[in-house]
């Protein structure tokens, strides 16, 4: 399989089994468009593809040309650089995997201090009482953790909400039972934070720099664009509240050489979300994410298939400014152009993506285990308690077996080996079926790729900066 696409001035071509990337030429670009087939066919049909391909463009080409690309094409995929087979779905089947949990998400606040209009969560309570994680609780899923982690030594903790700032004294007292926990047990905590940035004051600053190896600061861009929003209880902007907090603590994390970045949503509202991710650059941050909302198709701020040409020359006009910024020497970071074309996940975590429901799960503030931060508070994806004395997670087949060997969208795409067939969250809220990948978010994400594909080859082809 092979995906061609144009990025700026040049026509690039992915095999997509291989990963190779290649910059080719007009004649080769357009003679294999007219390929309809994987050249591992007979070679009687391959012939004849050959022959319709040379027909193809012998009006827009001089046949040394044609004869020679052709001649190239060949060569390539003799090598097996073009039309690679790859492995089969059997080799590479994730399903044989152990049942491990190395990772989840401990929600330490069903409650939040703003009430941001297409929150998933349902302003922070997830359809349920608002309420704080306990100590009693947090220790509980700590334990959980580590009785689930096998052999697994490294293990993550993402401290979520709502907004988990709320039940500050809590997650203080998480962490140090985390360390003391790592004393015993030989395993090694990665403690993480996602915070809106309300409650983000220096004492909170230097704890988190201290003990949290990433965090997520949460913000859409522009004033106007955020305040649209991002409303406190009472209605209110938040832009001018939680920006001299965030700034002082990306002041202070460069200091310690710790990962931060900030992340925005964007919606109808703000179909040119590239001037967010530049205003959000040009004030001081430089590792960015701003994603597309996912909420009711009712919801006025919702995207559709309608947006979609003018969400793709938006990633068209952040590449362009992406590469400006590069080539002037002040680069940035932004969260969907970051791919490793060189090496990357390997071929199991490409089959299954983030692992949910199987190697990662959440725990809400009441001590309930989910799939995943988006599924809690749905009780058909309840799978137990951190108080119960046995776990059993009875939809591990279900999470286990969606893969994109077994999702019938992904079987065809080019993109499969890099989304790993997309949010199961997204899936069943937007399909009905964690099996069913949400289809204006693959659109997007191919997009996406397309981009961060092209930057990587427009760095070779200029060769006046590398990733």
């Amino acid at each position: 399989m092979i995906h061609l696409f144009r990025f700026q001035d040049l026509n690039i071509l992915l095999d997509v089994n291989s990963g190779s990337v290649h910059e080719v030429s007009d004649v080769v670009f357009d003679i294999l468009s007219y390929f309809e087939f994987e050249p591992a066919a007979d070679r009687e049909t391959w012939e004849r593809e050959k022959t319709a391909c040379i027909a193809g463009a012998a009006g827009k080409y001089p046949p040394d040309e044609i004869y020679e690309a052709m001649d190239e094409i060949e060569e390539l995929i003799e090598e097996e650089i073009l039309f690679s087979g790859g492995l089969s779905d059997a080799e590479t089947n994730p399903e044989k995997r152990g049942s491990v949990i190395k990772a989840l998400c401990l929600h330490a606040a069903h409650d939040c201090n703003m009430r941001c209009a297409y929150c998933f969560a349902g302003t922070g309570e997830y359809s349920g009482p608002r309420s704080l994680l306990s100590l009693e609780t947090g220790k509980k899923a700590i334990d959980f953790l580590i009785e689930q982690s096998g052999n697994r030594r490294n293990l993550e903790v993402d401290f979520f909400g709502g907004e988990p700032l709320l039940n500050w004294q809590v997650i203080q007292d998480v962490v140090a039972y985390g360390r003391k926990r790592e004393q015993e047990t030989g395993k090694q905590f990665r403690f993480t934070l996602t915070t809106n940035g309300l409650l983000l004051d220096e004492e909170k600053t230097a704890f988190l720099n201290e003990e949290m190896d990433n965090i997520i600061l949460s913000i859409d861009g522009r004033p106007e664009i955020n305040d649209k929003m991002r409303k406190t209880p009472t209605g209110q902007g938040t832009y001018d509240r939680i920006l001299q907090n965030m700034l002082r603590f990306a002041e202070a994390r460069k200091e310690t050489g710790k990962l931060f970045f900030v992340r925005g949503t964007y919606t109808k509202c703000n179909k040119d979300f590239s001037e967010d991710v530049l205003h959000l650059v040009k004030i001081g941050f430089h590792h960015v994410s701003v994603e597309p909302v996912v909420g009711d198709v009712e919801a006025p701020y919702s995207l559709t298939e309608e947006d979609l040409p003018e969400l793709f020359e938006e990633y068209d006009r952040l590449s362009e400014q992406f590469l400006s910024y590069q080539q002037q020497g002040k680069p940035f970071s932004f969260f969907h152009f970051n791919l490793d074309l060189k090496q990357g996940p390997c071929l199991y975590k490409r089959a299954v993506g983030c692992g949910a429901g199987t190697e990662y799960v959440a725990v809400s503030a009441t001590g309930d285990i989910f799939p995943c931060h988006q599924f809690v508070g749905e009780p058909d994806f309840l799978l137990g308690n951190v108080s119960d004395a046995k776990f059993e997670n009875r939809l591990y087949d279900k999470f286990n077996r969606a893969h994109i060997y077994n999702k019938k969208a992904c079987k065809t795409c080019w993109a499969k080996y890099y989304c790993s067939g997309g949010c199961h969250a997204n899936a069943l809220h937007m399909s009905g079926d964690i099996a069913n990948p949400y289809s204006l978010g693959c659109k997007l994400e191919k997009k996406r790729l397309e981009c961060a594909i092209g930057i990587y080859a427009k760095s070779f082809s200029e060769q006046s900066w590398l990733p």
